[in-house]
């Protein structure tokens, strides 16, 4: 599997292979959302995701690509900040879920340590999201930054 995080000048902020640890531990809340509890293969991110279970169903043990990426052109491309309903020959075309959000708060102790753990929280309509882990990972993360999360189960 492909896992990178940065590739700059292609739009993608961050890439890798995610394994669901628990789903909805504090109960559920709505009837169409559950909230995953994940941990990355590679870079041992602590992932909490909100999913439209009705629409894409996860449960616990599920293995899946995530991408985030400030844009669905393969070439880097900038979005021009409308919607389109076709993704024919886009990033999306390779991936199951996708979802359009911003990066609401960056949070944590990063002071040019190495060792310094971020979080960055995004917005999906309500879905919320937060990625924890090693500040380099995060980089080129920005509040207000526009991010497309996108997903795609693995067999394994």
């Amino acid at each position: 599997a492909v896992v990178s995080t940065q590739s700059t000048g292609t739009g993608v902020l961050f890439e890798d292979i995610f394994d669901v640890k628990d789903v909805d531990p504090n109960g559920k809340h709505f009837d169409r959302v559950s909230r995953l509890f994940c941990e990355s293969e590679s870079f041992k991110m602590d992932l909490i995701l909100d999913v439209n279970i009705q629409v894409y169903p996860v449960i616990l043990r599920d293995k899946f690509r995530l991408m985030l990426a400030t844009t669905l052109h393969e070439d880097g491309a900038p979005d021009d900040g409308s919607y389109t309903s076709n993704l024919e020959g886009t990033r999306a075309d390779t991936f199951e879920y996708v979802m359009f959000g911003r990066i609401y708060r960056i949070e944590g102790d990063d002071f040019g340590d190495t060792n310094a753990i971020l979080s960055a929280y995004i917005s999906y309509g309500g879905l919320l999201m937060r990625l924890k882990g090693a500040a380099n990972n995060l980089h080129g993360m920005e509040v207000g930054q526009n991010v497309y999360l996108l997903l795609k189960k693995l067999a394994f």
